[in-house]
Parts: C-alpha cells; structure tokens; sequence
C-alpha cells in the first residue's frame, strides 16, 4: 500500500509525464491545479435558457472511450439529455460497429448509425504517447469519462481512475467491462451473446423442448448501457454533495445476473432450477402467444378476473366455471389442458378479430408484429419513436428515439452519429484551446486524424 508521502511523489511525478506528453505550445495548465469545480458547472450557472429549451444535462462534458454497443449506448442517453460526448476512435477503422454490416447507408453501417448520435468524434492514437496526452488533458476538462477497455489496459497508458483523478478529482470514471474490474475473470474479455450464455441468460431463451437461443437483440449490452447510464447519473448527483469523483464498475455478467430477477429467486430460494418456455410464463397460465388464422397474439391474463374475462372473449365460458382452472395455481398444474383447448380456438380466427374482440375487455393483449409493422403502429408514431436526422454522407437517416420523454423539455432533431474523426480539430481547438500550428503537427505525425468531409 502507498503511503500519503509516497502517493504524493508518484502523483507528482506522473503529472511531470503529462507535461511531459503535452504537444509543444500547449501551455494551459492542467485541471488538477485548479480549484475542485466542475467544468460543467460554469456553464450551468450562466445558462440562461428556459426550462422548455434547457435539457437536464446541458453543461455536462462526457469523454467517451467506449466502442461497439454497451458504452455507446450509453453515451448516446447521455447526449439525448444533453451532455457533451466527445467520442473517441481509433484512427482508420474507428469504432468497430461501422463494419458491422450490411446493411449499409452510405458507407456507414445501420448499426453504427442507431446508437451514435449526439456525439462529435476525434480520431486519436492512444498507442502514440501525445495521443495518450490529448486523452489526459480532455479527462481533465470532462466531468465523466466511460471506457470499455480490458482492465488494467488504460493503465497502462495513463489513463486509468487513479492517474486521472490526479489532474481531475471530480472526474466521474466509469468502467464497461465482460466480467468486473477484479475477479477470476477480470482479464477475460466479454461480447454480449457470451455474457448471455455465462449469465444463464440463454438457458432460459428459446422453445420449450428446443435448444438454447440468442435474444433477438443484444439485451446484456443494452442492459449493461441502462445500468452504467443510470450509474453515471447517481454519481453526478453524489457529486454535487461531496465535489469528489468516483470510479464505476459495470460489467456485462453483473448485469445480466442481476436481470434474472425472479428466476434467480426461485433457485437461490427454492432450488428450482429454470427451463425454457417459449413465450409462456412459469408460474402464470394463461401468458403467453397463441397461434391464430393468419399470425398470432400474445394473451396475459395475469390474475383470475382476468382469466374469466379471455373465457368470455373466447366464448368458452365453460371453462370459466371449471374446478380445475378457478385459481391461477390450478392453472399452472393442469397447463397443458386448459392451453390445448385455448390454442384450438384462437386457430379459428384471425389476428386482428381477436384485437377487437378483446378491446375494452381489461385483458392485456397484442400482436406479434414483424419489424414493418412496429414502425406502421401509430402509437409507436405518436410516441415519437422514429427519429429522422440528416447525415454528412448517409443522406436523410432514420433511428429509434429516445425511449422517455420529459415535460420539460423536448427533444429536438439531434445531431447525426459522427464521421470519423469529423470533429478532431474542432476539439482540439476550442475545448483544449490548441493552437493552429500544434494542429499541424499533430495532424501531420498521424497522432490524430480529421475527417475530409468536414
């Protein structure tokens, strides 16, 4: 363990390597010898905007060191709130997702597309010592930074939670990883159909006699993004008490585990273990999809008015005045019964007559729609869950929208994911205040990369 003398010199010297990294001309002085004020604060305090224009984290400065999907996502919440996200790629390739295709628009993949707005991107070498510098000194000037690098690897540039905090004690520092920043696993890197496999995740998915399956999308990453979004905010809070940063660690198996909720119950509590079950439920019958004429439904009758009200709607109210299906625990043990016979009758009409049919009845109710007619629903219209922006290269683009919305504000038309390296300079310039000739050299050393559109 590090004594406060020892810490003190180690601390000292390392911010002698930042100096040290800092390009020529660059004399600002770096934010640890200033007084503990947030950067975003400043600006808060002499926003004036009304609270319909002004969005929560207006003021706010993230540097974003996340790629793929669970930082990204992330981040992206952040920047609909309104905070600055400085994202940062690798020069060339950039983040990994922009491969990830087709479907392409332009030269960008959908998937890069649908998790990167709100953000400007800044092509720099972390590999490269004064990359590793520029890093430091936005850290320094940012009120949260987010990386989902193996841990210890940041460390090994500079950049860990214990050097920045050095230059930066209110920094919020918050960690993605597969398995936690300590542990058996630590070093071991994650990807979310792993993490879903590891966590019991797939064990639980797929048809009832069938094998294990994938969720259709990467819930353990979106997950995670809720879990560090969320983090980040309790910290920002947490901040404005104590005027000190913390280091968050999130990680996808936590997540997942932790999201297992009642199933995770039943075993820790009862030593039941879990099965696959389609779209039915355990411990309720009936709540799960049926077959129709011409697709199908999902039918929750999550408690016995309910059930009585699907016998109605069904006109099998014979089964309403059945002994053996009068509670939901009879339900669930004579299952296979009662289920046969609620399939055979939800064959003989079409999706959208049992819609109307049960309209009105109390029941929770709806079809199983393909992605076309998701995007046709008028709710999800009016829910403002089509989101259109225009991109530098891709044309007009359209995403999903931001999945809450407040009464104070209103989201406006964001600002399209970025091209690569599409605000280096702009960065450089105005948050680091670096001159034009330092640009150069930087541009022209290949320690950072601007983008040629812009």
């Amino acid at each position: 363990m590090l004594t406060g003398v020892k810490m003190s010199a180690v601390l000292g010297g390392w911010r002698s390597r930042v100096l040290t990294l800092r390009p020529p001309g660059v004399t600002r002085p770096l934010r640890g010898s200033l007084p503990l004020r947030s950067p975003g604060r400043g600006r808060r305090l002499s926003d004036t905007r009304t609270g319909a224009e002004l969005r929560p984290l207006e003021g706010v400065r993230v540097l974003d060191l996340t790629r793929v999907l669970a930082g990204p996502f992330a981040t992206m919440i952040l920047g609909d709130l309104g905070a600055e996200v400085i994202k940062v790629e690798r020069p060339g390739p950039g983040d990994d997702t922009r491969a990830w295709g087709p479907p392409f628009v332009g030269t960008e993949s959908a998937y890069y597309l649908s998790i990167n707005r709100n953000k400007k991107s800044i092509s720099v070498d972390l590999k490269h010592p004064r990359g590793a510098g520029i890093i430091q000194e936005l850290a320094a000037v940012c009120d949260v930074l987010i990386e989902n690098y193996l841990p210890g690897k940041l460390d090994q540039m500079g950049l860990g939670y214990e050097q920045l905090r050095g230059v930066n004690p209110e920094l919020i520092y918050c960690s993605i990883s597969g398995y936690g920043q300590t542990g058996p696993q630590a070093s071991s890197p994650g990807y979310d159909s792993i993490a879903s496999a590891v966590s019991g995740m797939m064990h639980i998915t797929g048809p009832e006699d069938g094998e294990p399956v994938r969720p259709g999308v990467a819930m353990t990453d979106l997950a995670t993004g809720l879990y560090a979004h969320g983090a980040v905010m309790a910290a920002l809070l947490q901040r404005h008490k104590t005027r000190t940063g913390v280091h968050i660690d999130c990680n996808l198996l936590s997540s997942q585990v932790s999201c297992l909720s009642h199933i995770a119950a039943n075993y820790l509590n009862a030593g039941k273990e879990a099965r696959r079950w389609g779209t039915a439920h355990e411990s309720i019958v009936p709540y799960q999809g049926f077959r129709t004429k011409d697709g199908h439904i999902v039918v929750a009758a999550g408690n016995d008015k309910q059930f009585v009200k699907v016998c109605q709607v069904l006109e099998l109210v014979e089964l309403r005045d059945e002994p053996k299906y009068k509670t939901n625990k009879l339900r669930v043990q004579n299952r296979k019964e009662l289920l046969h016979t609620l399939s055979q009758r939800f064959l003989q009409e079409k999706t959208a007559d049992w819609l109307r049919r049960f309209e009105g009845s109390g029941v929770p109710v709806g079809p199983i729609n393909s992605i076309q007619e998701v995007f046709s629903d008028p709710q999800v219209k009016h829910n403002g869950l089509i989101l259109e922006m225009n991109h530098p290269t891709a044309g007009r683009i359209r995403v999903p929208g931001p999945a809450v919305r407040f009464s104070s504000f209103a989201h406006g038309e964001p600002t399209p994911p970025p091209l690569i390296g599409q605000h280096t300079v702009q960065v450089l310039r105005h948050t680091l205040s670096y001159s034009d000739d330092v640009i150069k050299t930087l541009l022209e050393s290949r320690v950072v990369a601007q983008n040629e559109v812009s």
